[in-house]
């Protein structure tokens, strides 16, 4: 996606110059930070009563965790495919990630997490990978179906929408992720969103332990408890406000220059596409083809290359495939036995154990999908050039 622009730049120089860069600003009555309006912002954004904005995606899924009151004993449902801190956050608050498969669409299997969940399971986090949405009505009816909580993760899916909704509102929390390879950026950042106070205060105390020092006089909801710091600060804020104002342009874009090259492309016998959950929803930073064997996907995306494209199988991405995660597969909870939530006496009848072949589907999708990248600053010459890559490609496939 587009990244730091002169906008962005004059932003961050106007805080810089205000000398004013913590997120509590100079605590005058009626002073709103950077923070707060981008929170207030991404709130409307969104549709969700509450946010709050943190350091990183990673710091967002531990909050929201907490903001859910999951701890040791609990087991959090996370999908194979995904980045490695989908399974980590369920760690730092002692509690064991459950490894699921993912269905065509290569988001969470809602029929697998049914199969996965046990007595111990408190919440189920479906990950809207590469900015495709999973099948959060389906997901949602398992949850409730089993009294359990859905936490969204939206971290590779800022601005995508399921059925009207923006992604990340539609669970009982939801986490994004604002680093350099997101759809909205400030180098490193996230938010959680909810619309339930108490959610939302566990979150804000975990986010900040000094939070009762720099609220004196406000309400926070909970009672205070020992917390981490993910604060974000006023520069980062004030990039992500002016980011904001732009992603819902962008991903039209996006949505526009896929459509363009699905119309074009679905005619060929050879190209096949990977299911949608809600395709005019999504944020359309990936097109996916599919098929009958990973020979095949790779033969594709080595045509692809030799008309100057560059098509990948996500099987490749490695931190984004369960088989790679080293801490969770070899269950290195924590640098201390004391800390490491698999040690826990809470954790230690949990079946089954992790293996390599634990989630056989998953891999098989992830061998036999080959992405091409969509950029928002594409041109109309650009798509038609990806076409015709993409044809040329399918016919020296026979």
């Amino acid at each position: 996606m587009l990244k730091i622009g002169e906008a962005e730049a004059q932003a961050a120089a106007r805080v810089i110059r205000s000398g004013g860069l913590f997120r509590y600003g100079d605590g005058k009555e009626g002073h709103l930070s950077e923070c707060a309006k981008f929170e207030q912002e991404l709130a409307e954004k969104v549709g969700a009563k509450h946010t709050l904005v943190v350091t990183s995606g990673t710091a967002a899924l531990i909050c929201g965790l907490v903001g859910l009151e999951v701890g040791p004993g609990d087991e959090v449902i996370v999908p194979g495919y995904t980045f490695v801190a989908s399974a980590l956050a369920p760690l730092a608050v002692g509690a064991i990630p459950v490894i699921a498969e993912i269905d065509e669409s290569l988001t969470l299997d809602p029929k697998d997490v049914e199969a996965k969940i046990s007595r111990r399971t408190k919440v189920i986090m479906p990950v809207h990978m590469a900015g495709l949405p999973a099948n959060m009505n389906r997901i949602m009816r398992v949850a409730r179906r089993n009294g359990l909580k859905v936490l969204e993760d939206a971290c590779q899916a800022d601005g995508g929408s399921y059925k009207g909704r923006r992604l990340g509102s539609i669970g009982e929390v939801g986490a994004y992720s604002f680093n350099y390879f997101k759809n909205v950026t400030c180098g490193e950042g996230g938010a959680v969103v909810t619309n339930d106070r108490a959610r939302y205060a566990r979150a804000l105390i975990h986010h900040d332990g000094g939070v009762g020092f720099w609220r004196p006089g406000e309400e926070i909801g909970a009672r205070l408890f020992a917390g981490w710091n993910f604060r974000m600060n006023e520069i980062l804020a004030a990039i992500l406000r002016v980011q904001l104002r732009r992603i819902d342009g962008l991903l039209r874009r996006n949505r526009s220059h896929k459509a363009r090259l699905m119309e074009a492309l679905s005619e060929h016998p050879g190209i096949r596409f990977i299911k949608h959950n809600d395709l005019e929803g999504e944020c359309a930073t990936v097109l996916g083809f599919r098929f009958k064997e990973e020979k095949e996907a790779r033969a594709f995306a080595a045509a692809l290359s030799e008309e100057g494209e560059y098509g990948w199988l996500p099987i490749d991405t490695g931190r984004h495939v369960y088989t790679n995660w080293e801490s969770i597969m070899e269950e290195r909870g924590a640098y201390h036995p004391g800390l490491d939530a698999y040690r826990r006496p809470e954790n230690r009848a949990r079946k089954p154990r992790y293996r390599a072949d634990m989630c056989p589907r998953t891999l098989e999708i992830l061998s036999r999908t080959v992405f091409l990248d969509i950029r928002p600053e594409w041109k109309a010459a650009d798509v038609r050039k990806r076409i015709r890559a993409c044809l040329r490609a399918a016919d020296a496939m026979g």
